[in-house]
């Protein structure tokens, strides 16, 4: 443990921000994970879960939680992948 007052402090806030990064990052693999499964099952709601998942990617970025860039990677990853499997049925 610090002694230094500020490092403590310092420490604190890492584990709030450690903590809600966590958060950002499981809802933003769960929305991937429900938006797959959706497309693999053919559901008619694709489109919409899809729309959620990009969302939550582009709120990731904005917030800092992962770089605009990688969120760049995952939704044209995630968008072809989609596509791939609604063509296929």
């Amino acid at each position: 443990m610090a002694n230094i007052k500020s490092q403590i402090k310092r420490n604190l806030q890492n584990e709030k921000a450690r903590l809600r990064n966590k958060a950002v990052r499981s809802e933003l693999k769960t929305r991937v994970k429900v938006a797959v499964t959706s497309a693999e099952a053919g559901d008619e709601n694709t489109p919409e879960a899809l729309r959620l998942a990009v969302k939550r990617i582009d709120k990731a970025a904005a917030k800092g939680v992962i770089h605009k860039n990688a969120a760049a990677r995952k939704k044209s990853r995630l968008v072809k992948r989609i596509a791939s499997l609604t063509n296929q049925g």
